[in-house]
C-alpha cells in the first residue's frame, strides 16, 4: 500500500488541471504553467477540487511509480499556486554575490569570480551581498539551480566558510592542535 500515492490532491481555487491523451497533465494556476508526461498505466482523474492517482495492480515498479507520480502531481500544483524558494548563505570573509544582466557573480575565495548564467525559468535575487534566494515555479529546477550554486562552494567543517542553504547546519570539527597537549 503506497501511503503517498493514495492521498488525493486538493486544488486551490484559481489553479486548473486537465489530463490529456497518454496522461499529459497541464497545470495552470497564477504564477504560470506546467506541463509533464505521467506513466500511461496510472489512472489520474480530476473530480471537482480534487485529484486521485491509481495504479492498475501491485506490482513493484507500478507501486513505485504511483507515490512519485503523486508526489510530482503534487509539487506542480503548489508551484503554480504558491512557488518554492530556497535561500543560500555566503559564509566567509569577503564572500559576496552581485546579479548583474543574465549573469550571476560569486567572489568565494578563489582567485578568479564564479560565474552562473540565470535560468528562464528560475528568478535569483540577491537580498544582500552574502545572501542569494532563489524561487520559480517548478520545484526541480529551483532545487537544481541552488544546488549548482552551493556546490561551488560548499561549507569546509573546520572553518565553516562556503556556501550553505539557510538554516543548514555544518557540523564542526577540531584543528590539528586538537591532539596534541
Amino acid at each position: 500500500m503506497s501511503r503517498i500515492g493514495n492521498k488525493t490532491i486538493t486544488i486551490p481555487s484559481g489553479v486548473e488541471v486537465n489530463v490529456a491523451e497518454g496522461n499529459e497533465v497541464t497545470v495552470k494556476g497564477p504564477k504560470g504553467t506546467l506541463t509533464r508526461q505521467f506513466a500511461p498505466m496510472l489512472t489520474i482523474s480530476v473530480e471537482g477540487a480534487e485529484c486521485h492517482v491509481a495504479r492498475p495492480n501491485d506490482d513493484k515498479t507500478t507501486k513505485q511509480l504511483h507515490g512519485t507520480t503523486r508526489a510530482l502531481l503534487h509539487n506542480m500544483v503548489v508551484g503554480v499556486s504558491e512557488g518554492f524558494e530556497k535561500r543560500l548563505e555566503l559564509v566567509g570573509i569577503g564572500f559576496r554575490s552581485a546579479i548583474s544582466g543574465n549573469k550571476l557573480t560569486l567572489n568565494i575565495g578563489y582567485s578568479h569570480p564564479v560565474v552562473f548564467e540565470l535560468w528562464e525559468d528560475v528568478k535569483v535575487e540577491c537580498a544582500s551581498a552574502t545572501e542569494i534566494v532563489v524561487s520559480g515555479i517548478d520545484k526541480q529546477r529551483v532545487g537544481e539551480f541552488a544546488a549548482n550554486v552551493r556546490a561551488a562552494r560548499k561549507p569546509e567543517p573546520y572553518k565553516g566558510k562556503g556556501i550553505r542553504y539557510k538554516g543548514e547546519y555544518v557540523r564542526r570539527k577540531e584543528g590539528k592542535t586538537a591532539g596534541k597537549k
